[in-house]
């Protein structure tokens, strides 16, 4: 028989035990949910040199090119030859496109465990090297919330229908929480990574709520206190924080920000221009004509007229920029839809863009990387 003395060192090694117990549950618990914190170790790059920069040309002239057209060394050498004595100075490329898949051979950890690289810019590298060596500015866009492959790895940072389902959009595309801090982290170590790689800016896109799908089901999962454009203003200031004096930032936005600097209007996804305006170096709105309501400004078809729709949008949001941070560099349509989009049709645009002082330069999309040879001629 043990008396009540002796009980004591079993009773202080069962209560020791089972302190043990619950730190190990706790902390195997919080690696499982932590696997996106702390991805990023500054100074860390992927090759024995530094990355090498240019700087940012002062007016910006550029192509949108995917991950495939600019890993495709036939196509690369190509569009630096039309670039060369041009007045194209810049491209934008894909490093996370809609799919979510990171598309250069990333060093990060948690992107492999996720299955997310897919290097279709196999020698990224190189790449830089090449557009670098012909005097052409980088930029790298980054799709955010729009990321079905990090919402399939990690369902809990998904958007969810009203009955706690994963929500999808038309398209059958899920998107990302934009509350979800872990959601932050994950795509500021992309960001950084590409910066340590030596891409000159990034360019973040689907900076936003959906658009599109069962809206009336989807669980906006926002705080009592909260609208979305409080959300995205709090993910603009998290990104600057951690990017100001590292690398120049630009974001995509829909065309029609442009309209409604006065009120407090959100397009029903978030994004406000002049929210923006403050924590970027450049908006981007994607002005294209096609993309505007077919009765805009009152025209039959606002797709037949760029020149007008590009120079009312920049005009009238003109004030609201005066004293912001940003400046204006739109995205200007280079492909036909609503009307036929030929020389003259993209000239009309560059003209509208040049003629404010509100704006430094210009980006032309084509899905394709379909570029007439007239695109580069001064």
């Amino acid at each position: 028989m043990i008396d009540n003395k002796d009980k004591s060192p079993y009773l202080l090694l069962v209560i020791l035990l089972a302190v043990a117990a619950i730190v190990f549950i706790q902390l195997k618990t919080l690696l499982v949910r932590s696997d996106i914190r702390q991805l990023w170790t500054p100074g860390i790059f992927l090759s024995d040199k530094a990355p090498q920069h240019i700087t940012k040309p002062d007016i910006v002239r550029g192509l949108y090119l995917t991950a495939s057209s600019a890993g495709n060394e036939a196509y690369r050498k190509n569009i630096i030859k039309q670039m060369t004595n041009s007045r194209i100075n810049s491209v934008v490329i894909d490093i996370k496109d809609y799919s979510g898949y990171i598309l250069y051979n990333s060093s990060l950890d948690i992107l492999k465990k996720f299955g997310a690289v897919k290097p279709v810019l196999a020698d990224v590298k190189k790449i830089l090297d090449e557009f670098h060596l012909a005097g052409t500015y980088v930029i790298a866009r980054q799709t955010v919330f729009q990321d079905p492959l990090l919402a399939q790895a990690r369902p809990d940072l998904a958007f969810h229908d009203q009955s706690g389902n994963v929500w999808l959009d038309y398209k059958g595309l899920t998107w990302l929480d934009p509350g979800q801090k872990e959601v932050w982290d994950y795509n500021l170590a992309i960001a950084q990574e590409a910066v340590a790689l030596g891409f000159d800016e990034i360019n973040f896109d689907y900076i936003r709520y959906p658009s599109d799908g069962n809206i009336a089901a989807l669980d906006y999962n926002l705080p009592a206190d909260q609208k979305m454009t409080d959300v995205m203003k709090s993910f603009f200031a998290f990104l600057d924080k951690n990017l100001k004096n590292v690398a120049t930032t630009s974001i995509d936005m829909f065309g029609l920000v442009m309209d409604n600097t006065r009120s407090a209007y959100d397009l029903g996804i978030g994004q406000k221009l002049t929210d923006a305006a403050d924590y970027f170096d450049y908006v981007s709105p994607m002005m294209y004509p096609s993309h505007y309501p077919l009765t805009y400004l009152g025209y039959a078809n606002s797709a037949e007229h760029p020149g007008a729709i590009i120079d009312y949008g920049l005009k009238i949001s003109r004030v609201a920029m005066q004293d912001k941070r940003a400046r204006i560099r739109p995205w200007l349509q280079a492909f036909s839809l609503g009307a036929v989009y030929d020389k003259n049709m993209i000239e009309q645009q560059i003209t509208a863009v040049d003629n404010v002082t509100s704006t430094d330069g210009w980006l032309l999309w084509n899905a394709r990387n379909y570029y007439p040879d007239y695109i580069f001629k001064k």
